[in-house]
């Protein structure tokens, strides 16, 4: 639980749960996420033994990072509190995430 708690790493697990990536393919799929966290969170993975680090003899030199089989054990999980968060939590619609008035809100007061 303290792994998957840090900032990032479940949604980079998320992310390889379907395959083999490039650091900069698992990054174009993460908004918001910055070189430095992504680099950090992948070593983690790594050392946590879930994401393993292959080296691709090519020119220039391939790097991908995939799933362990613990960290595909792990990805499996992930997917099914994936599903129960589109089962049981709503998410708001892209107008209601605008900011609002306090008077908007339940139990503003409408003044």
């Amino acid at each position: 639980m303290q792994l998957l708690s840090r900032r990032w790493a479940g949604t980079v697990l998320r992310t390889l749960v379907t395959g083999p990536k490039r650091f900069r393919d698992i990054a174009a799929v993460i908004p918001g996420i910055t070189d430095s966290s992504l680099s950090q969170r992948l070593k983690d993975l790594e050392s946590a033994g879930v994401v393993t680090r292959v080296v691709l003899p090519s020119t220039p030199v391939r790097v991908e990072y995939r799933l362990t089989e613990k960290g595909s054990a792990l990805g499996e999980i992930l997917l099914y509190v994936n599903g129960w968060a589109l089962d049981w939590i709503d998410l708001p619609a892209a107008q209601d995430r605008r900011p609002r008035k306090a008077s908007e809100l339940p139990g503003g007061t409408g003044d």
